[in-house]
């Protein structure tokens, strides 16, 4: 989502509380002719058929609350989806937002170590330092007249400590399932299992008194599409070794993210972001896939692995700089070069597998995987429209969402031949992509207008204000 981040994944408010809220009918003279469906609403498969008949469909700009579009699938007629794809893995390998990792788990020993670890490098390069200043010149010369005769000596012995860390890493590569890329990973799974508990019970404290019931229509939405998605790709091992569980959180953050031990956790405000159900199963799909792919300890590895590292960076920094204040300039320097060089982009690398593996999961599931990157173009019209700056991709532990819907505007072909292979319906209607662009510039017009007029009306309501004999 963790999504994810991350969905450790985007920005508050959703698009739709915002756009054309007093355009409703432009909105339906702009589709392509007349009853064809709005915008992004392009339903196209017999997967999702019986619950889409109503009358009542998602828009750019409905102005329906979340509860009236929940409403209008008619989640509760919806009977059992009736194709799941019977392909093995190698199917998916042909072809991957969360809390995205700042809730990250960690084995417990690390977390209360770790702290511990810099504060004993930081104290023994100091110690280094001041005992080098306390030094007599003359057994200065000596000890670096020592230095000078074993260099070799010293050579050796610091390619050895390179050597073992290089072995260290090579030993303890594994294979990611599903794509088979090579990973590095330090912690055990067990371990992932234990902190997976402790971050459930976390997040479960923090939202208990926001959590819909199951009887909720958003809750039994999120849980139809969770479950097809897992039918759907039983096939796998990792999807079917997993028990998925349901959470859905009231608040209008648009988020979504999945624990490892199989704890889903959607926002409404993302429910209420997404246009319609193509969308939400492909975000599912995506954090299904980070569980699926376990990318939070191999990421957990990874920053364990390099903060050894930077261990001895550490202790050199202290014990090289003149003055503490030296010191800990260079001890920030040391620790962004480490964060913009290898999390981020690493980080960033998990996310686009994420998004490549989910994209699979939900094209197995027979759903129009062409809404994907509408989804991120959506994304990216709500910052165009709200005039956030934005920053480079090197800055961010996400890839762009324009980048994002280019990458997956390149999967979709693969995608569509996976449905092809599971027996999927045929797509019908226009590309939501295509539909999309036609009408971008529209939206931003209407968005304009209605923006101009609430200044307008602001105005007005000041001037009353000033003027209460009036």
């Amino acid at each position: 989502m963790s999504i994810s981040c991350g969905l450790k994944l985007l920005r508050r408010n959703c698009l739709f509380s915002r756009l054309l809220l007093a355009q409703t009918k432009d909105c339906y003279r702009t589709c392509l002719s007349k009853g064809q469906r709005c915008v992004s609403d392009v339903p196209s498969t017999e997967v999702w058929k019986s619950s889409q008949r109503s009358s009542g469909r998602f828009c750019f700009s409905s102005p329906l609350s979340l509860g009236e579009k929940i409403t209008s699938l008619h989640i509760t007629s919806v009977g059992p989806l009736p194709h799941r794809c019977a392909g093995s893995t190698q199917v998916v390998r042909s072809i991957r937002t969360s809390p995205s990792f700042q809730a990250a788990p960690f084995p417990l020993f690390w977390i209360i170590v770790k702290p511990v670890q810099k504060l004993f490098a930081i104290i023994v390069g100091r110690s280094i330092r001041k005992w080098w200043k306390a030094l007599p010149p003359n057994k200065r010369e000596l000890l670096k007249e020592n230095v000078r005769t074993n260099k070799w000596k010293i050579l050796l012995g610091v390619s050895s400590l390179g050597v073992l860390f290089v072995v260290f890493y090579f030993t303890h590569l594994e294979e990611t399932p599903i794509t088979g890329r090579a990973r590095l990973l330090v912690f055990g799974k067990e371990h992932l299992r234990q902190l997976s508990q402790m971050e459930y019970s976390m997040w479960m404290e923090k939202y208990e008194s926001k959590m819909l019931p199951e009887t909720d229509a958003r809750y039994q939405l999120v849980k139809r599409v969770v479950g097809h998605l897992s039918e759907s790709n039983k096939d796998i091992p990792q999807v079917s070794a997993l028990t998925w569980a349901i959470h859905v959180v009231d608040e209008a953050e648009v988020n979504a993210f999945v624990l490892p031990n199989g704890e889903v956790f959607v926002f409404t405000g993302l429910l209420n972001a997404v246009s319609d159900i193509h969308q939400l199963s492909f975000i599912l799909g995506h954090e299904i896939a980070h569980a699926v792919l376990e990318h939070a300890i191999e990421k957990a590895s990874l920053v364990h692995f390099l903060d050894f590292l930077s261990l001895i960076f550490l202790t050199m920094i202290w014990a090289i700089c003149p003055h503490d204040i030296l010191a800990v300039v260079g001890q920030r320097i040391q620790s962004k070069l480490q964060e913009f060089i290898f999390d981020r982009p690493y980080s960033r690398t998990l996310e686009a597998e994420a998004d490549k593996v989910g994209l699979q999961f939900a094209a197995k599931a027979c759903v129009d995987v062409r809404a994907s990157s509408v989804f991120w173009q959506l994304m990216e019209l709500v910052e165009t429209i709200k005039g956030e700056p934005k920053l480079p991709e090197w800055l961010s532990t996400h890839p762009s969402h324009e980048n994002r819907a280019e990458h997956l505007d390149r999967l979709i072909p693969e995608a569509l031949k996976i449905r092809e292979r599971c027996n999927c319906p045929s797509l019908s209607g226009p590309d939501p992509r295509l539909v999309f662009r036609l009408n971008r510039q529209h939206l931003l017009e209407s968005y304009k207008a209605q923006e101009t007029q609430n200044s307008i009306n602001q105005d007005l309501s000041k001037t009353k204000l000033d003027f209460p004999h009036t």
